[in-house]
């Protein structure tokens, strides 16, 4: 295979992937566009190959990067791409809903595990609890840190009454496709903070801005006049 076969990109070149069993979705590329800018510290739950945790340091180059899985295996191909970006990812082998730690990030994203059904041949995590997983999560965020995530729309409940439990300034991105109802669902908010929730009108789920030319969520509101 050459190397134009095995490397892929991400926000119009700016991150590059080797190709491989798992390779990340624009779900990635939403969740780290919607990620607050300049986090001196981010951790990424669930970081599997990598790909929003770098597309967060294309965006935020000064920041360090710390990414927690399950599986040896996407720990070695997220090392492996961030060799690749020249990124010095720090990466930890894990379960967020078990790691006994201290340690607080200014940042916590993450796609979570929203899937249901047969567990993945590379061992990352199906069927899981997102209550725990999003309370654990919020729990890695230091005062009036920030959390983000993306969750399928059919299963943002859990979530979002995790993040009201913790955390104010709650915003509300909806991610529409083909249908009139939003398959993908961008939530932030920032913890122990009061501020009400804001809920944007929703973005199409193929928005060149954001997946081609790797603009923030933040830019693109400002263009539009929205925020």
């Amino acid at each position: 295979m050459s190397q134009k076969q095995a490397i892929f990109t991400l926000m119009g070149g700016r991150v590059r992937m080797w190709r491989g069993q798992y390779n990340p979705t624009s779900d990635a590329v939403w969740l780290a566009a919607f990620a607050p800018q300049n986090a001196k510290s981010v951790l990424d739950v669930g970081v599997g190959t990598g790909g929003a945790g770098l597309c967060v340091a294309a965006n935020s180059p000064r920041t360090k990067i710390t990414g927690i899985d399950i599986s040896p295996e996407m720990l070695t191909a997220c090392e492996k791409n961030a060799v690749l970006n020249n990124c010095d990812m720090e990466l930890i082998r894990t379960d967020i809903t078990t790691w006994r730690t201290a340690r607080t990030f200014d940042l916590v994203i993450t796609n979570p595990p929203y899937f249901r059904g047969t567990p993945a041949a590379h061992n990352a995590h199906h069927n899981a609890d997102l209550t725990l997983w999003t309370r654990r999560s919020i729990a890695r965020v230091r005062p009036r840190g920030y959390f983000c995530t993306i969750i399928a729309a059919d299963r943002m409940a859990q979530v979002l009454a995790e993040m009201t439990a913790h955390c104010g300034d709650i915003e509300i991105m909806p991610l529409f496709g083909a249908k009139k109802s939003a398959e993908r669902v961008l939530m932030r908010g920032r913890v122990g903070t009061r501020g009400g929730t804001r809920l944007y009108a929703g973005l199409p789920m193929n928005y060149d801005a954001v997946l081609r030319d790797g603009l923030t969520i933040d830019t693109v509101l400002a263009t539009l006049g929205w925020i």
